[in-house]
């Protein structure tokens, strides 16, 4: 006897499987209808995420201005900037190297990272790509020919001539806008070349017009010193960092720490680590020095070498300081007393057992161990301002540095900071200051350009140095 339920013919078969079908059929059409017409979440906030994952991914370029290694340690004007940023949020910064200067846009529209900073100018064109932060640094775009093309002298002079610039930068949109403006300029583009090979090129004559940002500029003429910078072709214009269009609580976020580091004091920090004393370029000098790091430095840089390496100094420093005490002589003597290569008095070569001052030998290695003496001294003084007192101590003396962090407590200034001595010095040249310092008179304004001077040379010596992780480019500053 058939049980309830049970199929008993073919008939009864195809309804059970048109039920079936209908009951699957509705299932489909429901599913369909949910994932249709239900709304997605909305995208989780980019500054959601990046303080959710602990990590901010920073799209930038290995270049001697964005991100380089030197020494093994990683820096760069905008790596300094972003780490600063990622302790901000107290996140992880991890860095993305473009491989193209063009793909970085891109990048950050399709989320591959959260910000580019790569020292971008913000301009109309990009506005519409991305949105930018608050401008960080302003610039101009300058003229860079040889210095004996004398013809261009300014923007009209460009007309017939062939400036070559790199392709997607903002140096190229200006030349399509002054050739739309009918300056018959025939604008060469290059693919994702940086611009200080481009300026490199000019100073060696091979190619004859290039443009960079004024900051680059400035800074590549003491690597090049044949490149002469001619006339702005720009009004100032603004650096930011780009973020993705819908990334508003990010995009304030960076403005409130710019604004921050501003009132801080710690952009101009970062700023002058890399840009500081760019209006410092005398070209007779400068050339001399380029070619004597060629002819004089040789003989004595194994012996540099290791005198540093064993005061934990780096050699380029030491060779920076030598030339300014020197120009790399071993036999020059100063009026005040001081003789070879790194000026030794007699008195402190013989505390320090020299047994013939103008040996180069002896007088490198025993002038290195007299800088880390003054270097130990001042320990309680953090970095780069412990290095800049001991270089200043080195050429005026220790006991005028005591004078003038003597002062710098009086006028209530931090005395283990570079910034107040700088203030300070100087004014032991006043009788008001320097009757009741313990050392008297200084001539207070030398240590500052001492200074100024060692840092320039040493700038140029780095720069030789740089270590760059290479994707495909060579290392160049690259701005635009």
């Amino acid at each position: 006897m058939p049980q309830p339920n049970q199929i008993t013919g073919p008939k009864g078969y195809l309804k059970v499987m048109f039920r079936l079908l209908v009951a699957t059929g509705f299932l489909i059409l429901c599913s369909l209808y949910i994932y249709l017409f239900t709304p997605e979440p909305p995208p989780e906030p980019a500054l959601d995420r990046i303080l959710r994952t602990g990590k901010i991914t920073v799209l930038t370029r290995n270049n001697a201005n964005s991100y380089y290694l030197y020494r093994g340690q990683p820096m760069g004007f905008e790596y300094d900037l972003a780490k600063a940023f990622a302790d901000h949020l107290g996140v992880r910064l991890e860095l993305k190297v473009a491989e193209r200067w063009e793909g970085m846009i891109p990048d950050i529209q399709t989320g591959e990272a959260d910000m580019i900073a790569a020292d971008l100018t913000i301009t109309a064109k990009r506005l519409r790509q991305v949105a930018f932060s608050d401008g960080y640094l302003t610039t101009r775009q300058q003229i860079i020919t040889n210095r004996h093309h004398p013809r261009i002298r300014r923007p009209g002079d460009l007309a017939g001539q062939t400036v070559h610039v790199r392709r997607g930068t903002s140096y190229q949109e200006r030349l399509e806008e002054m050739q739309a403006a009918g300056l018959e300029v025939d604008i060469r583009l290059h693919v994702d070349v940086p611009t200080e090979e481009l300026i490199r090129q000019v100073a060696m004559g091979e190619i004859a017009v290039t443009l960079a940002d004024e900051h680059i500029a400035l800074l590549n003429r003491r690597y090049y010193p044949g490149a002469r910078v001619v006339s702005p072709v720009s009004e100032i214009q603004a650096i930011g960092w780009a973020v993705h269009k819908n990334a508003v609580k990010l995009r304030r976020h960076i403005n409130r720490f710019f604004k921050q580091i501003k009132a801080e004091g710690k952009c101009a920090e970062i700023y002058n680590r890399y840009f500081s004393n760019l209006e410092m370029f005398d070209y007779v000098d400068v050339r001399s020095y380029h070619r004597r790091l060629r002819t004089r430095l040789p003989s004595y840089q194994a012996v540099v070498e290791e005198a540093a390496e064993l005061n934990n100094f780096d050699w380029r420093l030491i060779a920076a300081q030598m030339y300014q005490e020197s120009h790399f002589n071993p036999a020059a003597r100063s009026h005040a007393g001081a003789y070879g290569l790194m000026q030794l008095t007699i008195q402190t070569a013989r505390s320090l057992g020299v047994t013939d001052i103008l040996d180069p030998l002896q007088n490198i290695q025993a002038g290195v161990l007299h800088l880390k003496m003054l270097y130990d001294f001042f320990s309680n003084a953090p970095e780069p301002d412990r290095l800049s007192i001991a270089l200043a101590a080195y050429n005026v003396g220790q006991g005028h540095l005591r004078d003038a962090r003597d002062l710098a407590r009086q006028f209530n200034l931090d005395p283990d900071r570079w910034a107040s001595l700088e203030h300070t010095l100087p004014l032991l040249r006043y009788r008001k200051y320097y009757k009741n310092a313990r050392y008297g008179y200084c001539r207070g304004t030398e240590p500052i350009k001492y200074i100024r001077q060692i840092y320039f040379y040493y700038d140029i010596l780095k720069r030789h140095g740089i270590e760059c992780e290479r994707i495909h480019d060579p290392a160049g500053n690259e701005g635009a």
